[in-house]
């Protein structure tokens, strides 16, 4: 990729328009090569004039300050270091206690959109057919109270065991069997 030859002269202005260029007019050609090398891409991307001489300003002045630096030209001015005054403390501050604040969260309230509730209500009315429908086919399996009492009630299932009078492995047996044929229904 090669540069126009007129962003090479804009390069080169503003090269010559820079604050480190007086008194390194022979590292000239470093500047310009370090430049075009740094700039190729934004050149190509950028279609702003403005814009393009913006970034090559910047471009240039980090370039010029990479060449000056391997050159072992870069100065630091002697006013830019300055030391800093020390104010002894009279008194320490007292330590504040944070053990006693207390932060607390209200809960967020996120209205869902139309369309959001309406598909969740189209999946539950499904999830609610299916389990209708398991229970009128295999109703002494107690389906839909098991699904009430698991996925409403929230129980767990050694309390669902409890309270159906059935062993614990009855309880998962029939909880996966149900979630199975609702998964199979959702498909």
């Amino acid at each position: 990729m090669e540069l126009a030859q007129d962003k090479i002269d804009l390069i080169s202005k503003i090269i010559r328009n820079d604050r480190k260029f007086p008194n390194n007019e022979d590292l000239y050609d470093d500047f310009l090569n370090e430049t075009c090398r740094r700039s190729l891409l934004i050149v190509k991307t950028v279609t702003s004039d403005a814009t393009l001489e913006a970034y090559l300003k910047k471009i240039a002045t980090t370039s010029i300050l990479n060449v000056l630096k391997n050159e072992g030209r870069l100065r630091r001015s002697q006013g830019s270091f300055q030391p800093i005054k020390t104010v002894p403390v009279a008194e320490e501050e007292p330590a504040v206690d944070y053990s006693k604040i207390r932060v607390s969260y209200m809960p967020v309230d996120i209205r869902d959109n139309p369309e959001d509730l309406a598909v969740r209500k189209d999946l539950l009315q499904k999830i609610a057919d299916t389990v209708y429908d398991i229970e009128r086919r295999v109703p002494a399996k107690n389906y839909l109270k098991l699904y009430k009492l698991r996925y409403e009630d929230g129980m767990t299932q050694r309390e669902i065991a409890h309270e159906l009078n059935l062993s614990q492995s009855e309880v998962s047996k029939r909880l996966f069997k149900l979630m199975d044929e609702v998964k199979q229904a959702l498909v």
